[in-house]
């Protein structure tokens, strides 16, 4: 899921978005596989910007 969305995006994300994306990545799988799923909602806390545009960009 998430390899996906890096492979169509590393060529464009900013030094700011590759932070971010380890952050991401350093997110349990379990939570990520769940939350990217829909099988439980992101909490609040952990509902950071590049997180909601993965979950959003695998919706489409």
């Amino acid at each position: 899921m998430i390899g996906g969305f890096v492979r169509a995006n590393l060529g464009i994300f900013t030094e700011d978005e590759l932070d971010a994306m380890e952050e991401v990545l350093e997110l349990p799988d379990v939570d990520l596989a769940d939350w990217l799923t829909g099988r439980r909602p992101i909490p609040a806390e952990d509902a950071s910007p590049m997180l909601l545009r993965i979950r959003d960009s695998l919706r489409q």
